[in-house]
């Protein structure tokens, strides 16, 4: 948000202006490090359209791993987190960043830990990131917590950006063909079935079909394209509610082609968070609750959940996961076993999760290819369709001519 601030500089001449903080002690603050004095610092009543963008612009993940990894190599150094984050917050660029950090960089100068300052701003920071950061805090390795934190980080932007870098070309392929059978039934079609009902000719059953369907989408354009936006419209608002969301992540779970990858995606996540929380000291209970916490498909969250209110039972950490083979296959959940018993949960875990991201990998480098014949054989039905409904009135057509 804006401030307005009156101050006096190292001349003593006064000054004022605004300042974006996320709050006042951290305007004030940020005024200090410009070497200004503040006589006077309140939220600004004027807000413009460049400040409104600042307030609801994104942090990246980019953003956070690099405030992650910076932060570790400064305390490594022998900086002080207090004067690491006055550093971090001069280098930052995005203004709602900035703000945030220097908001946090007030608190731990007033005496709180960096954990806690973190946790005021759980849309930006989430619980691996906040608990990693408060273990390190007490077990005096924060350094290396942030290190742990880091690859989790780089990780889980490695595979969010491969995922979406799969799965554009068969989004926008599908999207065109939408695009283009709705205009052509709009604009295209009529025009070429006219000339089939200037003949009295009997019309295959197909091609009737089609020129029902063209007439509906010829005379009420409006409503098919407002339809079409508000099916979209309610598809997305579905999937915002717990149901809708549940309910779509089981369909995933079950479609061809996508259901393993969902699969490998969500046990390397499990494995990576699970095994940076244990490096960092983080109690399996809770460990087990963050990590599922971060999982995205709702059937591996409650499983995960589950097992952590099983383990706090005192049972064995696999007796829940066993429950649910089509969700973490019998290797993993011996594995797993195996890694109990031996004290070697942490790096069976790591191993678990470097070799389902290489599956994803190789999943998704041939994603293309798997998906692109299933696109053709789709285009081609269509087209197939609308050829066999055009072309035979013709052969009526020309029967009835002669």
């Amino acid at each position: 948000m804006d401030f307005s601030y009156s101050a006096i500089t190292k001349n003593g001449q006064r000054e004022s202006g605004t300042i974006q903080a996320a709050s006042a002690a951290a305007a004030g603050h940020l005024l200090k490090e410009q070497g200004l004095l503040p006589t006077r610092v309140e939220e600004s009543r004027k807000s413009s359209v460049v400040s409104f963008f600042k307030n609801v612009s994104t942090i990246s993940l980019d953003e956070k791993i690099n405030f992650v990894e910076n932060l570790s190599v400064m305390l490594k150094a022998g900086i002080s987190i207090s004067r690491g984050l006055q550093i971090l917050v001069k280098q930052t660029k995005n203004a709602r960043y900035k703000g945030i950090l220097a908001d946090i960089a007030n608190q731990v100068e007033s005496g709180k830990s960096l954990g806690e300052a973190m946790a005021k701003y759980p849309a930006v920071f989430s619980n691996i990131f906040v608990s990693m950061v408060k273990v390190g805090e007490l077990s005096g390795n924060l350094d290396k917590s942030l290190e742990y934190l880091s690859v989790q980080l780089q990780r889980d932007a490695d595979l969010r950006s491969k995922t979406k870098g799969a799965m554009i070309y068969p989004s926008v392929i599908v999207a065109a063909i939408i695009i283009v059978g709705v205009l052509m039934s709009i604009f295209v079609l009529p025009s070429l079935i006219s000339v089939f009902k200037d003949f009295s000719a009997n019309l295959p059953l197909s091609t009737r079909i089609v020129i029902s369907a063209v007439d509906f989408m010829s005379n009420n354009a409006f409503l098919v394209i407002g339809g079409l936006l508000a099916l979209v419209g309610a598809a997305v608002a579905a999937l915002r509610t717990p149901g809708g969301k549940r309910a779509f992540d089981i369909f995933l779970l079950h479609f061809m082609v996508i259901n393993s990858i969902i699969k490998k995606i969500n046990l390397a996540r499990f494995a990576r968070i699970l095994s940076s929380l244990l490096k960092s000291g983080v109690p399996i209970v809770q460990s087990l609750e963050v990590a599922g916490n971060s999982l995205g498909n709702i059937p591996y969250r409650e499983l995960v959940a589950e097992t952590a209110v099983s383990v706090k039972l005192g049972k064995p950490l696999t007796e829940a996961l066993n429950k649910r083979p089509d969700l973490f296959p019998i290797l993993v959940v011996q594995m797993i076993q195996v890694g109990e018993e031996s004290g070697t949960m942490e790096n069976i875990l790591e191993q678990l999760a470097g070799h389902y991201e290489e599956e994803v990998d190789d999943v998704l480098k041939n994603l293309s290819s798997v998906i692109e014949p299933l696109l053709l054989l789709f285009i081609g039905g269509v087209v197939g369709l609308l050829a066999v409904a055009l072309i035979s009135p013709i052969y009526s057509i020309s029967q009835t001519i002669s």
